[in-house]
């Protein structure tokens, strides 16, 4: 009697126990599909905006992951992050491969046409890089000259446009790193890059100088692409409102790269 009053009272346990537990795995479920999940385009070849410190692991870092990581926690969505080719990121958003990007992009007419942007939350110039000693400094001084940009760029609009009106050889590469080193071992006599991500590269670099480039139409502005007519967007630039306001796009600024985020 004792031992069926026990299993009797030891089942309605474990019934109890078992439907407890499958409530509380339906609840964890619920509550994770209840979060949006997004994909996050970039091309993690573009330090300090977003690049791989591999002395510490595969982990992809930066000012561009900060702010999405800000914006996420404001707006309560979970992303994963897909590294591409900085060219293939507009086509990525178009196919919904990803559903949205963070890639110091600027938001030039062409673009528009098929995405759509945020608010800017950066602006930065451009810089030509080449050699020490090579005495290129300005625009004018690129006639004759190979000059390598980003494919798929807003240097390689701008240098393309300089090549209708000067000789200039125009040479794509689909990474910044490409770049770098291609100039090093003079395939290019110049190339040009975002003034931001450029000094990382002069600190580290003895053999290379880097000159601003001084003109209205090279001030660059970043802003998060999204698919044309994304519920999102509206609710980014809120938060990237609320960000610029309270001070702390300049405080990320501050952190990776010592720069002030643009009003």
């Amino acid at each position: 009697m004792k031992k069926t009053l026990f299993t009797s009272v030891l089942t309605g346990v474990l019934i109890l126990s078992a439907c407890g537990s499958e409530e509380e795995q339906l609840g964890q479920s619920a509550s994770s599909e209840d979060t949006p999940q997004l994909i996050m385009g970039t091309s993690a070849d573009y330090k300090p905006f977003e690049y791989v410190d591999t002395a510490n692991g595969d982990e992809i870092i930066g000012y561009d992951v900060d702010l999405a990581n800000m914006i996420a926690e404001e707006l309560g969505f979970d992303f994963t992050i897909q590294d591409m080719e900085f060219s293939g990121l507009i086509t990525a958003l178009q196919n919904e491969q990803v559903d949205f990007v963070l890639a110091a992009m600027t938001p030039t007419e062409e673009r528009k046409e098929n995405v759509e942007f945020t608010d800017i939350y950066y602006v930065a110039q451009d810089m030509i890089i080449s050699l020490d000693g090579s005495n290129i400094s300005t625009p004018e001084d690129l006639d004759g000259k190979t000059i390598g940009v980003q494919l798929g760029s807003i240097q390689q609009e701008y240098v393309d446009g300089l090549a209708e009106e000067m000789d200039i050889t125009v040479e794509t590469r689909n990474r910044i790193p490409e770049l770098m080193q291609d100039v090093i071992n003079e395939r290019f006599d110049a190339i040009i890059v975002e003034n931001t991500v450029a000094e990382g590269y002069l600190n580290n670099s003895e053999e290379l100088t880097g000159e601003t480039i001084e003109v209205e139409e090279q001030v660059a502005g970043s802003a998060i692409a999204l698919p044309l007519g994304s519920e999102w967007t509206d609710q980014f630039n809120e938060v990237l409102t609320e960000l610029e306001e309270s001070g702390e796009l300049e405080k990320l600024a501050e952190k990776w790269f010592g720069g002030e985020a643009s009003e």
